[in-house]
Order: structure tokens, then C-alpha cells, then sequence
């Protein structure tokens, strides 16, 4: 399977961002991958703290998915990108994931379950929770495990994403810059390669308040792709020959004495 991921920053304009996301997956698919991985937010940036993305944000029927729904079938290509989803709290809605197929029809939907209440900013203010279950969707014959930004912080959704049969974790993500926060960035992506023994897709905002570094990890922990600061897009070729190799000669999966339970 061949795959992509578009490091890129949205902006508050909705508009905009429709018209950015059709462009970018455009440009990707010129290269026909059978995946191109958006960022977090790329419907709409997040607000500044003390604001809200309520007014934002949009069901699974509306624009945004719409444009994703489109580009998606235009293009023959599967979609992951990340939106702010209504929720049953008007003042906080869903920070999500969707997954499109190339025949534009809805392979799943991530609701974000660690939310980003660390480093001074509180996301739980704006949004809420979702679900804790593991949501893994199937692209170009490998499982493709969601998951988003702070997440990444949390080795046992990872390990649950896995066994589910996740093959590829997909992390789209606006990664706030800091002090080390780029280290901390890509340390985890390839943690969570190297102790899952499987691919990692990352696809990062950029710009003034994120980092970037968007990149594609194999299950060796070897980055096969990456972009820098810049706007940018990373292909890489995922193999299940490659993963089922990886695996065999490193079992530490079958190795491990303890199981992953919800909280």
C-alpha cells in the first residue's frame, strides 16, 4: 500500500480550509497513493484558550466531510483528516477522525480520548471525550489503527489499537511547539513503532504554533519518509511482507506478559 501524509496548517477559516484540503489531496494523488493522511484539525484550528471551536464545529453529514467525500472519489483515494464533530454538548464537540474510502463512503469515525490537558492548555474546556474503544479501519489490505496527537502519549491505546489487528498506526496531529516538544514528538512516534512492531503514519500541522515534522516509521523504527517545517508531503510504500518479517524475528508481541484494559 502506498500512503501519504500532508503537513499543512488550517486556519479559522472553514472556507479556506475546504479549499486547502482539496488542494493538497490533489497534489498527493498525482504521486496515486491509496491512502493521503490530513492533519488534527485541519477542518478548523483550534481556538485560542478561554474560546470555543463549538461554533465550528460540523456534523459527519456536513461541508467538510462533504469536501473530504468528494476529493476522496475524484481522485480514487482513501481519506483520514481531522474535524471537530457536534457532539450531544452544544458548547463541546468532538475533536475526530474520519476515514473515507476511495468510493467516498465512511470507514469510521475516532472521537479523540485523551485530550490535551497539559503543558498550561486544557482542551477538555472545549471538547469532549470519546469513547474509549479501539477504531481500526481497512485500506489497500492493511488495518489502519486511528489515533491523534496527545494520544501519543499513551502507549496502551497504541498496544490496544494492535490488538485489535492494526497493522499501521495513523496519527494525524498539532503538535504544539515547546521546549522539547519536537524531541518528545518524534521519540514517541517511533517508540510506538519499535515496541508495536508495526508502521507509523504521522501527518503534523506546522506554522507559527505547530511543529511539523510529519513522517512515515517503519516497524524498525526507521523513519522512511519525512517532511520538515515546511509545507510538504511524505510518500512511502507500507509492505505486510515487511511487517510479518519484523514481527518474526522480533516477537514482542508474543513475548508480552500483560494485557491493556480500559480505565
Amino acid at each position: 500500500m502506498k500512503i501519504a501524509v500532508v503537513q499543512t496548517a488550517s486556519s479559522y477559516d472553514k472556507a479556506d480550509n475546504r479549499e486547502l484540503v482539496t488542494q493538497v489531496v490533489a497534489d498527493a494523488a498525482r504521486e496515486r497513493p491509496d491512502l493521503v493522511v490530513l492533519p488534527e484539525a485541519v477542518m478548523h484550528d483550534f481556538a485560542p484558550e478561554g474560546s470555543s471551536v463549538a461554533e465550528a464545529a460540523e456534523a459527519l453529514d456536513g461541508e467538510f466531510v462533504a469536501t473530504l467525500r468528494k476529493s476522496a472519489v475524484e481522485h480514487r483515494v482513501a481519506i483520514v483528516a481531522g474535524m471537530f464533530e457536534r457532539s450531544f454538548d452544544q458548547h463541546r464537540p468532538y475533536n475526530t477522525l474520519l476515514a473515507v474510502a476511495a468510493d467516498g463512503s465512511l470507514l469510521g469515525a475516532y472521537r479523540k480520548i485523551h485530550l490535551y490537558d497539559a503543558f498550561g492548555y486544557k482542551e477538555s474546556d472545549q471538547l469532549m471525550s470519546g469513547d474509549v474503544a479501539p477504531v481500526v479501519v481497512s485500506v489497500g489490505g492493511l488495518q489502519l489503527g486511528l489515533m491523534t496527537c496527545y494520544d501519543l502519549r499513551f502507549p496502551e491505546l497504541s498496544r490496544a489499537l494492535v490488538d485489535a489487528g492494526a497493522d499501521v498506526l495513523v496519527v494525524p496531529a498539532a503538535w504544539v511547539r515547546g521546549p522539547l516538544k519536537e524531541h518528545h514528538w518524534a521519540t514517541l512516534l517511533t517508540a510506538r513503532a519499535v515496541e508495536n512492531t508495526c508502521y507509523v503514519a504521522a501527518a503534523a500541522q506546522n506554522g507559527k504554533k505547530y511543529c511539523g515534522l510529519s513522517q512515515i516509521i517503519d516497524p524498525q523504527g526507521i523513519a522512511v519518509a519525512s517532511v520538515g517545517e515546511s509545507d510538504g508531503q511524505a510518500f512511502a510504500e507500507l509492505s505486510a511482507d515487511r511487517l510479518a518479517d519484523v514481527r518474526r524475528r522480533n516477537p514482542s508481541l508474543l513475548n508480552r506478559r500483560y494485557t491493556v484494559t480500559p480505565r
